[in-house]
């Protein structure tokens, strides 16, 4: 039985969350491949601890297997292996050893607002360890001593991430970013992986491709101020839009987040999109970044990257925290997000200043574009293309076309093309 594409996305999903990742280390790696099983042309590079990465530099690589904290009577209080949230990510290493109560608190995190929850704590650039609870289970710890242990390592290695280019007819770019390095968290983290892969699929699958597109995942923050330190200049001159794919599996609203100024051609087309797909989006402005839209869209990077949300991150309750499961995300809200995007790049692909051939309306009749019989209530969907016709001046590409008529570019898209087959519309 053929899956659509948001069961496989969910059904890959499943298989990556357990694994934790950081921002290096093999748990990075270990998931990259198994993304790579679904699209293996994807490119892994790897990138030396201690490189200058502009004003940044790449830090040590961290690896854990396991940590815990016990009674000494030997009770479990919380352990690695239950849920990887549980050790603070990128703690240094502790031997194993007995501390008391008030020691071990002062190294423990909670989110008391959300007292069911485990929350998502890191520490990649300050070296310190640490461990992550319930506020309940903080409350539960009893004035006594405890054991503890966390099996990790933190040495020079490399920061991963992965390429993938699909060529166009044309080096004009557009680009796509994603990043792959929070542990078992569903919609934050997996989604825009699993989206990306269905993404390119689709692209090259495509019978033509006027653009060369770009897909990258990487290490949030670091991971793209690292790619961007390789490929600024090419990406400068080639990029025409770009999107951010994060937290896009949920089932509630749509959202995105624009460029600084809100006037490049990837705002215009996401914005197109979601009016006509999902009205009652949200659009956040460049003041309310959070992810790596912040540096694509830097001073001196200015990239023409949105990113593109469900519910945008920091805006939904389980944000960062063991509430973000497998359970929050769902092949239906994974199947709209690809609907969403695929739209874009059709779009995009269709996206032209088109001009008429030929002043006055075309005789559309004899084409059989047009009914033969003039009658009330025989015009149909002959109205619009009429209006397509009468705009199609060179004034305005398809995205502006769409504004112009309120009508989403999906059901303008046939109507390029009858007209270009019968070589009534140049561009």
């Amino acid at each position: 039985m053929n899956q659509t594409e948001g069961q496989r996305m969910y059904c890959l999903a499943e298989r990556l969350f357990p694994i934790c990742r950081s921002i290096t280390g093999n748990g990075f790696r270990s998931s990259l491949e198994m993304i790579r099983e679904v699209v293996p042309e994807m490119q892994t590079y790897e990138v030396a601890s201690g490189t200058q990465v502009f004003d940044w530099t790449v830090p040590r690589e961290w690896n854990i297997r396991g940590g815990w904290i016990r009674r000494t009577s030997g009770e479990t209080v919380v352990d690695f292996k239950d849920c990887n949230l549980h050790v603070l990510g990128y703690s240094t290493p502790v031997e194993q050893q007995r501390i008391s109560r008030e020691e071990l608190l002062a190294h423990v995190y909670t989110q008391p607002d959300q007292p069911d929850w485990i929350p998502y704590v890191t520490s990649y650039y300050k070296e310190r360890w640490g461990f992550c609870m319930t506020e309940h289970q903080r409350q539960a710890m009893q004035d006594e001593e405890y054991d503890i242990c966390i099996d990790s390592t933190l040495e020079d290695g490399h920061l991963t991430y992965g390429e993938l280019i699909i060529p166009g007819e044309t080096e004009e770019e557009i680009f796509f970013s994603t990043y792959l390095c929070h542990p078992s968290m569903a919609n934050n983290e997996l989604s825009g992986p699993c989206l990306m892969t269905e993404l390119a699929r689709y692209v090259d699958l495509m019978e033509s491709r006027r653009y060369t597109y770009r897909f990258v995942i990487v290490p949030e923050t670091i991971g793209s101020i690292a790619y961007l330190s390789r490929h600024l200049k090419e990406m400068q001159q080639r990029v025409k839009a770009g999107f951010v794919l994060s937290c896009v599996g949920d089932d509630r609203a749509y959202s995105m987040v624009s460029t600084k100024y809100r006037d490049t051609l990837a705002d215009r087309v996401l914005e197109n999109v979601l009016r006509h797909h999902a009205p009652d989006y949200k659009r956040y402005s460049f003041m309310e970044r959070a992810s790596d839209e912040r540096q694509y869209g830097s001073a001196g990077a200015d990239l023409p990257v949105c990113a593109f949300c469900r519910s945008k991150y920091h805006e939904y309750p389980e944000y960062h925290t063991s509430a973000d499961d497998l359970s929050l995300i769902s092949a239906e809200g994974l199947q709209g997000a690809f609907d969403v995007m695929a739209k874009v790049i059709r779009a995009l692909e269709k996206n032209r200043h088109y001009r008429m051939a030929m002043p006055c309306e075309p005789q559309l009749g004899k084409r059989g574009l047009y009914p033969t019989i003039s009658q009330k209530n025989t015009y149909g969907d002959v109205r619009l293309m009429q209006h397509f016709i009468a705009y199609a001046d060179g004034r305005n590409d398809l995205i502006g076309m769409s504004d112009i008529l309120g009508k989403p570019i999906d059901q303008i898209i046939p109507i390029v093309d009858k007209l270009v087959e019968h070589k009534l519309l140049i561009f």
